[in-house]
């Protein structure tokens, strides 16, 4: 089988633990794209600080940033779709996290805010630090100037458990996952990295089996299970590894190379 869209989660996947793209992925990557391969991100990640990495590869194409809430033009930014959310429907969301301590962010496709940006905990200004975001203040939801995409819970594993477990009891009326040890995301209820790989492939004219998807946590279930080839990472939870059709490496151990040398370079 011949893929030709290859999509490629990046935190936990592609980068390794010290948030670095390794010569062996890059080398690997742009083989396969010289062979006509199309790659394309599938990222937690806004397009800010996903589609540098494109950059750095030297690859056109697109982004699906944000969990699969906005996909993007790596070359021009346009916004080529995205699932708005209803930002009042956040509001109980909001409001739990001031009452009880948790950090938030509200992210349209390109901004990021937050409460009080200049007096953010070291742990929160680190954490975005590390991913390259600047947190701007976060506006009324009427003063809005773009559709909100994503509400991101930030804390501690433990915390974030006993959060997900209280979210989990509400009616849902929106996409709930947990995106990291340390992050839930809520987005719009259609919105996911499959949904956008879907939509995005057939934007693109390819099938469902030319698609090969490598991820490494719950939020990339959706991508790995649509298509033909879903790969995760060794890394990845137990529950990712059942619901893929193979595990590689891990991204400490080059674990895209190892798929992509295996399924599209050899296959």
């Amino acid at each position: 089988m011949t893929y030709r869209l290859i999509a490629l989660d990046v935190d936990g996947t592609l980068l390794n633990d010290e948030h670095q793209l390794s010569e062996q992925n890059r080398n690997t990557i742009l083989e396969a794209a010289k062979q006509g391969a199309e790659i394309v991100l599938c990222t937690g990640r806004g397009p800010g600080n996903s589609i540098p990495f494109m950059e750095e590869l030297g690859l056109k194409g697109y982004v699906i940033s944000h969990n699969g809430a906005a996909t993007v033009d790596v070359v021009t930014r346009e916004i080529v779709h995205q699932f708005p959310l209803d930002p009042l429907a956040l509001d109980p969301y909001t409001e739990y996290c001031r009452e009880h301590g948790i950090h938030f962010d509200v992210n349209t496709a390109f901004g990021l805010y937050v409460d009080q940006p200049q007096g953010l905990k070291l742990e929160v200004r680190s954490m975005y630090e590390a991913f390259l975001m600047e947190p701007l203040q976060l506006p009324g939801w009427l003063d809005f100037e773009e559709p909100v995409v994503k509400f991101t819970a930030f804390g501690s594993m433990d915390e974030l458990d006993r959060v997900y477990a209280d979210w989990s009891l509400w009616t849902q009326s929106v996409n709930m996952l947990r995106s990291g040890d340390f992050f839930i995301d809520l987005m719009h209820k259609e919105a996911s990295k499959g949904a956008a790989l879907k939509q995005l492939a057939e934007r693109r004219g390819f099938k469902q089996e030319e698609v090969l998807a490598i991820g490494n946590y719950y939020n990339d279930l959706s991508m790995i299970t649509f298509a033909g080839k879903g790969i995760a990472m060794s890394n990845s939870p137990e529950e990712v590894k059942a619901a893929a059709d193979e595990v590689t490496g891990s991204n400490n151990e080059d674990g895209v190379h190892q798929a992509i040398l295996k399924h599209v370079l050899q296959g």
